[in-house]
């Protein structure tokens, strides 16, 4: 190849990839503008007090922009008692995931770790069990499950909604993948040093699943506060409802109240958000982990 046609080559290699970078950066920018429009519509949704108005500005470009924005709506519904006792309502599902999510993490991560340590006897029997468990669908036994806690006095509680979720087979799976990857050489030499099964959990293997515990908590978290079918069978009263419970009482047959729906879920919206930017960091590195192990 001769002097001249060097430059040619090396500027048509830069002419392609700056057209590459013009496509992703394109494509990118759609894709983000698909996800965020449907959440930007609903906020300016939320700071317009007119339903009406609301139904009738979906479909076009006024569907993105409020002349007059005001916080009426997210007052209305801001109370602990009365019809619009949304303050409660978004109580309750707090609480629920709290507690949900603490204890399941615990619960799970104990079960994975002594799936992966624990001297057990037919621990690839449990393992294909749990997986097994897994494939059920939750829909399935929701029926004997409600029939269980009437019996037991359960019903209309935040222990109903937060027991039977505790453990699940795809947490302690995921748990169980992770302590099984790390060096055995963690376990025997605490083992040496005296360590008791609990104290290795506790003070080796659990400072060192950081990674498992967000995304576990984010799964578990998400779950729990998206839950709807099984509060609505087991909670008939304010006392422990949650919000996706709540928010369908907006949808009547006769009405919908669009501008009281929409800040609803925005209120709805932002815990789990920012669950997410709590535990992001950790939770990007268990995806990147995984995806380079694998």
């Amino acid at each position: 190849m001769s002097d001249i046609a060097l430059p040619r080559v090396v500027s048509a290699e830069r002419s392609g990839k700056i057209s590459l970078r013009i496509v992703q950066t394109v494509c990118i920018f759609i894709i983000a503008l698909v996800v965020i429009s449907p959440l930007f519509m609903l906020l300016i949704a939320s700071l317009k007090d007119d339903r009406f108005l609301i139904l009738a500005d979906m479909g076009s470009f006024r569907a993105f922009w409020v002349s007059n924005p005001t916080l009426s709506n997210f007052k209305e519904i801001a109370h602990f008692s009365g019809e619009l006792a949304f303050g409660r309502y978004l109580f309750n599902s707090l609480v629920i995931l709290a507690v949900t999510v603490g204890s399941g993490l615990i619960v799970n991560s104990m079960a994975g770790f002594i799936l992966a340590w624990g001297s057990l006897r037919g621990k690839a029997v449990l393992l294909s069990l749990v997986v097994a468990l897994y494939v059920i669908p939750q829909e399935s036994i929701i029926m004997p499950l409600v029939v269980m806690v009437s019996r037991a006095g359960l019903t209309d509680t935040f222990a109903v909604q937060i027991l039977p979720w505790v453990a699940s087979p795809l947490y302690i799976f995921l748990f169980y993948q992770f302590f099984a990857q790390l060096p055995k050489e963690l376990y025997e030499a605490a083992e040496i040093d005296g360590a008791s099964i609990f104290r290795i959990y506790r003070s080796v293997y659990l400072p060192l699943s950081l990674p498992a515990l967000a995304t576990v908590s984010i799964l578990m978290g998400i779950e729990s506060w998206n839950q709807y079918l099984w509060p609505t069978l087991v909670t008939q009263t304010d006392y422990a409802r949650p919000i996706s419970v709540a928010i369908a009482t907006f949808f009547g047959q006769d009405s919908i109240y669009w501008d009281r729906a929409m800040a609803a879920s925005v209120l709805m919206m932002i815990p789990t958000l920012a669950l997410y930017l709590a535990f992001q960091r950790w939770f990007v590195s268990s995806f990147v982990g995984s995806a380079v192990k694998g």
